[in-house]
């Protein structure tokens, strides 16, 4: 009872939070439109805004580790891995300048979702092909003019905190456009927030490692689907992946 309790709490704080953030979001945009072409300024206080939820919460205790290996005024694809709501909320405690790309269901989201559109965050239908070549071309677009693209590969979250397998879109998007791979590990979100639920699951050690980035030099002559594998064998060794398979598959035998 008091989990759900606090999670009432929490939720109402987000809604009433987005109810005064948001204002100050249009006012920003509406300042820094004429000089600010890639809204660096507006994605700095749209970081800040989604950093609340984790600064003012202290049953999440979020380790950031590697920060300094994100150059600034670098170009990245920067991927990471999927377990929870969370991730968005503690990747924004980054505080690097990038585009998210996000299923387009999120940009509906009364405030939080405008705010997205205002960012020209990239929208994304997932499963439709149409959706997807034009998501790809905007963000081929948005890495011309300089600033990063966040993408989850594993397209959604996973329900039992295993990783899934990568898509290639990412991979296919840094080989064509010649910029490196930056790989973001997270950890503790799905305990935290599991996929299924909103109900907030008690005290958890949330981290993330940012991992060195992945020259584009180094995977020029690789096929997508090459590429794809290996930076997700790099997520599966960095999250220990053999190791949990061997102990769930032992703990089912028994």
């Amino acid at each position: 009872m008091g989990r759900r309790i606090y999670s009432v709490f929490f939720w109402l704080f987000l809604g009433a939070s987005s109810l005064a953030c948001f204002p100050v979001a249009v006012l920003i945009w509406l300042a820094t439109l004429p000089f600010d072409r890639r809204l660096t300024l507006l994605h700095q206080f749209t970081c800040f805004w989604a950093s609340l939820y984790t600064w003012l919460n202290p049953a999440w205790r979020v380790h950031i580790t590697g920060r300094g290996r994100i150059r600034p005024g670098a170009t990245y694809v920067m991927v990471a891995n999927h377990q929870s709501l969370l991730d968005i909320l503690v990747l924004f405690r980054l505080f690097a300048h990038f585009k998210w790309v996000s299923k387009i269901e999120i940009f509906r989201v009364p405030l939080i979702g405008w705010n997205m559109s205002m960012n020209r965050y990239v929208k994304l239908k997932r499963g439709d092909r149409a959706s997807i070549a034009q998501m790809m071309r905007a963000s081929e677009q948005t890495l011309a003019e300089g600033s990063s693209i966040m993408m989850f590969p594993e397209g959604t979250r996973s329900h039992d905190g295993h990783l899934k397998a990568f898509k290639p879109g990412a991979f296919a998007l840094a080989l064509k456009m010649g910029v490196p791979l930056l790989p973001i590990v997270i950890e503790g979100t799905g305990n935290a927030l599991p996929k299924r639920g909103f109900v907030l699951q008690g005290r958890h050690e949330i981290r993330i490692r940012v991992l060195e980035p992945i020259p584009s030099a180094s995977f020029a002559d690789l096929s997508p689907e090459e590429l794809t594998e290996r930076v997700r064998e790099v997520f599966a060794r960095e999250l220990r992946e053999d190791e949990r398979h061997a102990r769930r598959s032992a703990a089912a035998g028994h």
